[in-house]
């Protein structure tokens, strides 16, 4: 059930900026809320979290010529862990 919750670690410059403050960004199901984040962050790479922050993320239109769509709405988790803790290999979970 963990693994089906996180669906891919978000690797940006910003949030590689953050894993210096001890906090990742994961890409969650929608569906999801913080109390089942915070289990499967656990559960999955063996830490302790502190908080969850998340935050839909809305579809944004776009146009290829004259074709016009719309990029898939999705939910982004922020995890803050315990000090000392951290998640190793981070950049490689992609």
């Amino acid at each position: 059930m963990h693994k089906q919750v996180i669906l891919k670690p978000i690797i940006t410059e910003k949030s590689s900026m953050l894993g210096s403050e001890n906090k990742y960004v994961f890409k969650v199901l929608k569906s999801c809320n913080k109390i089942e984040i915070k289990k499967a962050i656990e559960d999955t790479f063996n830490v302790k979290v502190v908080a969850v922050n998340t935050l839909n993320v809305r579809a944004k239109a776009k146009r290829m010529g004259k074709h016009e769509g719309t990029t898939s709405s999705w939910k982004k988790a922020v995890v803050s862990l315990v000090s000392g803790n951290k998640i190793d290999d981070f950049e490689k979970l992609v």
